[in-house]
Parts: structure tokens; sequence; C-alpha cells
């Protein structure tokens, strides 16, 4: 089940949770969709996104084309050699490839063709794309008039111009159509993409600022995407991150590698997809911050080879279920400051089945859970179980760790904050975390971590609480949330109880009377009918 999943209809100066200000990124998905016809949007998710990526690349080139061209005889350059494009780190478009020739081909019969042509060409050319980039566009059963229609709709907006990819406008289209393909796949879109809220709450909790930031299960990238714009937010360069993930999913692993590229960002995404328990391609990585968003309750997930494996350092995890699997190997890929964010179904936080209980009371002794945040309901798309954040950290003495300075020691202590009932509605049975929200989620957490700069840590009934390790012994090891903060204090209203009881009571006596009125006036009416 899910990593999971998402929409929303404002004006164009209005932003989304998914990063992108809805306006032009809209009007090109309800075209584009409109195109689909019959077509399956998990196969229409990798039409649109590789002609989105051929777009950009072929744009981005066409950009330096036209520069060196302009200074061909001054600067003696050469617009067709390949290393002046490959000096500057930009990936070299073969003729046949560039979109100008795919753009005048668009009403040919042979139009599929061409595009299975150009993206071999540009593989061929390029290694870092090696097999990443969609193929099969001259399948028969691939509506070409259709295709033609998609690639001139692509064409009217200039994604590779130097002003607009300064605006990201290409990342935040990729990202857009990731979120709209997720929500059309449903269950299925939840292997590629997490809600950008949940993403970026991972993220403002964790605050990345520099070092090794590793993804065990990465979709199609979104944290690392978000990590290296906070980073960027916050003064830092690209580069002051060092990405390492990896995937099983084949097509999904290539959406991740095209994503990075339109980036920017350079990764260790692993030389193929694999099973991160029975071929972890990073196995000898500690990493100072790992974000993550596991499938969850894998019942398949277990291979006998892994009885006795290094990583089951609290306890084997049951073979039904991967999610005890997924923390502990997350642990095991902590450096020794390092610091965890991943999302868990609810169960996790309770389960005492086939041994969980035993390895969640073994963690908790250890001292590594640092937080534990409950979900508000109808985040993701893909999935009705609810959601949980887990938080774990190999050094609570809050000594300096990767691009962070010092701050409170919480040893024996675990922040739990309860969010069931933050979010905003976005359509009938989505919901997203506002900006507030999510500021006021990590500011809770810094300030409870004393970051310099955060706000005083206080508790607060209903929300928040920090318990020592002694209180959730007390409570069975359970890391619920709701069991540690207790009810919301309610405003008093300063109302003497005399008077409120007075006042209500008439007001209760009103409402019978109304209630006699109504019933006699449908018994009246029951009378006249003969009934």
């Amino acid at each position: 089940m899910p990593r999971s999943k998402k929409t929303k209809t404002k004006s164009t100066d209005t932003q989304n949770g998914n990063g992108a200000n809805l306006g032009f990124e809209q009007t090109l998905w309800a075209a584009a969709d409109k195109m689909r016809g019959h077509m399956d949007a998990a196969e229409y998710k990798h039409v649109t996104l590789g002609l989105i990526f051929l777009k950009y690349i072929s744009d981005a080139f066409q950009e330096l084309y036209d520069n060196l061209a302009a200074r061909q005889e001054t600067d003696y350059t050469d617009p067709e050699d390949r290393d002046e494009y490959l000096g500057e780190n930009m990936f070299w478009v073969p003729k046949e490839a560039r979109w100008s020739a795919i753009q005048a081909s668009a009403k040919q019969p042979d139009i599929g063709k061409r595009i299975d042509e150009a993206m071999a060409a540009i593989e061929k050319e390029n290694s870092r794309l090696k097999g990443v980039l969609p193929s099969n566009y001259n399948r028969p059963d691939l509506d070409k008039q259709r295709l033609g229609e998609l690639i001139d709709l692509i064409s009217t907006i200039g994604l590779g111009d130097a002003e607009n990819r300064s605006k990201d406008i290409l990342g935040r289209v990729y990202e857009y159509f990731l979120g709209q393909f997720a929500e059309k796949e449903g269950k299925g879109g939840g292997e590629f993409y997490t809600p950008q809220s949940v993403v970026r709450l991972l993220v403002e909790m964790i605050q990345p600022y520099k070092g090794r930031i590793y993804d065990p299960c990465c979709g199609s990238g979104g944290m690392f995407v978000q990590s290296e714009k906070f980073v960027e937010a916050h003064g830092g360069r690209k580069g002051d991150i060092a990405i390492y993930g990896q995937e099983s999913n084949p097509t999904t692993r290539r959406l991740c590698l095209m994503n990075l590229a339109i980036r920017g960002i350079d990764g260790n995404i692993g030389d193929r997809q694999a099973d991160s328990f029975t071929n972890d391609l990073h196995k000898d990585l500690k990493a100072d911050y790992i974000l993550a968003n596991p499938p969850f309750n894998i019942s398949d997930w277990w291979n006998e080879k892994l009885a006795e494996d290094v990583r089951w350092q609290y306890g084997t995890p049951p073979k039904g279920n991967a999610n005890y699997a997924w923390i502990q190997h997350i642990i095991h890929h902590l450096a020794p400051n390092g610091m965890a964010g991943f999302v868990l179904a609810n169960g996790s936080m309770s389960s005492n089945q086939s041994g969980e209980g035993e390895i969640r009371k073994a963690l908790i002794a250890s001292d590594l859970v640092d937080c534990m945040i409950a979900l508000p309901g109808q985040l993701f798309y893909t999935t009705q179980i609810p959601a949980c954040l887990w938080f774990v950290a190999r050094d609570k003495s809050g000594k300096p760790t990767a691009g962070h300075k010092s701050c409170r020691n919480r040893k024996g202590e675990t922040l739990f904050i309860d969010a069931r009932k933050l979010g905003v509605l976005i359509d009938r049975t989505h919901r997203e975390l506002t900006d507030e929200e999510l500021a006021r989620i990590a500011g809770t957490y810094q300030a409870w971590r004393g970051e310099p700069g955060a706000d005083e840590y206080e508790d607060v009934p209903g929300f928040c609480k920090s318990a020592t390790l002694e209180e959730i012994a007390s409570h069975g090891y359970v890391l619920t949330p709701g069991r540690y903060v207790g009810a919301e204090e309610l405003e008093d209203d300063d109302e003497p109880f005399e008077e409120k009881m007075e006042r209500l009571t008439k007001k209760l006596y009103s409402q019978f009377e109304e209630s006699a009125k109504l019933e006699a006036a449908i018994r009246e009416n029951l009378r006249r009918l003969g009934l």
C-alpha cells in the first residue's frame, strides 16, 4: 500500500501545497487530461511527463545554441560542438530530437516513431539519461492525433528559457502533474507520490541544511526536491547536501531521475531499481538525514535470507508486515548524530502483534524516538489508512550536528504532537495542511529541541506534550500522541455558572415548545391524508 498523493483550484496568485501557483499549470493539466481519452492514467503519465522533459532539455539546449551562434564570429564558438554543452553541464540534444523538429512533425502519422527515435538518440548521447526516458510512443494503441495535439499544447509554454527556468516553471509543471496523476490513478498513485504538505512538514522539521540525505523508497524524488528547496531558501547552495536514494519500481525510478534532472540536482539513486531489504544499494551509507514515506503495511516483503540480518538490532520484524523493518532499516543507516523523519500507518504506534510491541519497547528504551505526530485524515489520495510521522534521533544530547548548532539536551524525553484536528479540505475527499499549520507544528518541534532563535517550548493541552521515558512506559510503550497530550483547554467565557444554567434551561424549554408545535402540525397533516 501507499506511498501517496493532491489538487486545488485557486486564482493564479494563490499557492497550492504542491508548490505551484495555479494558473497555467492547471490550464495545461485540464487540456492535457482531456486528450487522454480512454488511456489509463498510469500509462498517460509517462507519455505526458516524457514529453515535458523532452521539451525542457531541448529548450535549454536551444538557448545555449542561440548564444553560441551569436558569438560564433567573434569567439569562434561552434553551436554544433557537443563539448560546448557538456562543459556547461547541459544535455546534448541531437538535431532529430530537438523540440522544433518534434513540433514540426506533430501532425505526421509517424510522430510516435519520431519521438521514440528522439528519446533513443538523447539517451545515446547522454550517459546520465541511459535507460531513463520513456519510449514506446509508436505503439498502435496510442492515438497519434491526440499525441500531436499534446505536443502542440506543451509547445505553447516557454518551459526552457532562462527567465522561466529561474522561476522553476518546468519543475512546477512536472510536480503539479505528478500530483494530478497520483489522484487519477487512485491506489496505484501512492507508489510514486507523497502529498507536498507532508513532504514540506518532514523537511521543515528535520531542516537538512548540509550533509547526506537518504530515502530508501524515494518514489519520484519529492523528498530530495523539497530538501534542495529548503537549502536554497535558507541561503545555502545546491551541493550542500549529497543525495542518496533507492527505488524498487523501474518506471517510478525513471520518474525520479527525470525529476532530479529537470531541477539540476545530482543524486545517487543507485545504478538500477532494487528492493531496499534484499538488495540494499547503499549498504555502507550512514546518512545525516533520512526522509521517507515507505509503503504502508507491506505483507509480502520477507525473504528467508533476511532472518539474521544485521539491521534487526531491536528485534526481527514480523514476516507479515514491513513497518518495523522500515524503521530498523532507517535507523541502521543513520549517522551517529543523524536524524530521520518518515511516514507510517497509525498501527505502528500501538501494535503488539508478532513482536512489534517488543521492538517498539526496545526502540524507546534506547531513547531513539524523538517526536511522534498524529496526522489528520484524508491527506493521502491512495489510502484511507490513518497515518503518523515518526522522528528518530541517534543522539538527543543537543550537541551540534550536520548544519545545526547546539540545542537543548532532550535525553530521556519524547515530544508528542496531535495534529489530527488540523488541515483544510481542498475538495470533498482530500485535505492538506496550511502554511500556518506547518509553521506551528515545525515551530513547536524546534522550540522543544531548543533550536537557536526558536520560541520557548511549553506543553499545550490537546496539542503537544513532552513526555519522559517513564511516562511512556506507564502507557505500555504506546506512542499514540492522544494518550499524552490530553484534552484541549476550553476558554472560560466568564459567565457565572448559575446564570449560564438559567439561560440554557430557558433555551431548552423554548426548543421543547417548538418541537411540540412541529409534532402537532405533522400529526394534523397526516390525519388529513388519512394516515
